[in-house]
């Protein structure tokens, strides 16, 4: 059985968090993810606190496991959430998109393990000197906000530049991704992707129909004249923002074309108008399961992998 010293921590039997994806990580999937043995995290988006609580509490009614909230520092509602989790005491936070320096004093007293996405090995020094209990270091390939850098190079510089546990992300779909992510000194991993196809997630059909048939080359990024580039898979919508982006369009028209875009996936399964957040891991998805399934499943494939790596040592 695998476990590190992320499960010690957090109490978890498995060292899997299940991403904090916008409107689609809700209480029912978290609570899912972790009476499978994982961390099932709820994400805030650009949702309200009330939303959030609402979120947090449903989780609480299903599962007894530890759940995290997934707080998009870019969120008008950034601090109502904020308080929001020191208020419900959740065990983990992650945050994204931002620094979260302001908030973490409190987190932290409240004794809330504060675990932030890092895609940079400054900002991973400073959330080590701010007492963040662990950090997730997450590659260009993963869906939604990315950052520069992969997971192959990422990983590793975010292990050499901190004591922390690191938990890596982006383009970890199944044991072979576990298996690597432990080698690049991980002890842990990140999945959102992959839980696109759990029975508990509640996207509309034909979100999970495009992640189950999804290829190799399905995903692009956009945004990256903004600012803040975005992973997601090449519809109609996606090509569309990408000449709009390039084409002359003032910013303030270019944010506005994508608001409520992630909604319109998740909620309606808009092909036209609606952006299907995905990684490069999508291609690699391809059978609906329940999330206990997935959780136990890549640690199934992942522990005779790690059991094997000493064939290439003679």
């Amino acid at each position: 059985m695998i476990r590190s010293a992320i499960c010690e921590m957090l109490g978890i039997r498995y060292p899997v968090f299940q991403g904090g994806m916008a409107w689609i990580a809700d209480g029912k999937l978290a609570a899912a993810v972790s009476n499978g043995g994982g961390l099932g995290i709820i994400a805030a988006g650009n949702a309200p606190g009330a939303y959030v609580r609402e979120q947090i509490r449903i989780a609480r009614s299903i599962t007894r496991e530890p759940i995290g909230v997934n707080i998009m520092l870019l969120s008008p509602f950034a601090d109502e959430v904020a308080a929001v989790v020191t208020e419900e005491r959740v065990e983990v936070v992650t945050t994204g998109a931002g620094n979260p320096a302001k908030y973490m004093k409190d987190w932290i007293a409240a004794g809330i393990r504060v675990i932030p996405v890092v895609a940079s090995v400054a900002l991973a020094k400073k959330m080590t000197r701010l007492g963040a209990s662990a950090l997730i270091a997450e590659g260009g390939e993963s869906g939604g906000h990315v950052g520069e850098l992969t997971t192959m190079v990422l990983v590793p510089q975010i292990c050499d530049a901190t004591s922390l546990p690191v938990i890596a992300a982006g383009g970890i779909a199944d044991g072979r991704g576990v298996a690597a992510a432990f080698m690049l000194g991980a002890c842990g991993v990140q999945l959102g992707t992959r839980f696109l196809s759990a029975v508990e997630c509640t996207i509309h059909p034909v979100y999970k129909e495009k992640i189950l048939k999804a290829t190799d080359l399905c995903t692009m990024v956009t945004g990256k004249r903004l600012g803040h580039p975005v992973r997601s898979l090449r519809t109609p919508f996606a090509r569309d923002y990408a000449k709009a982006e390039y084409g002359g369009m003032e910013d303030e028209e270019l944010e506005s074309l994508a608001t409520g875009a992630l909604q319109r996936a998740v909620q309606e399964g808009d092909n036209e108008k609606g952006c299907f957040l995905a990684g490069q891991a999508a291609a690699m998805v391809k059978k609906e399961q329940h999330a206990a399934e997935i959780v136990k499943e890549l640690m199934d494939e992942a522990e005779p992998i790690l059991k094997g790596a000493s064939q290439w040592v003679k």
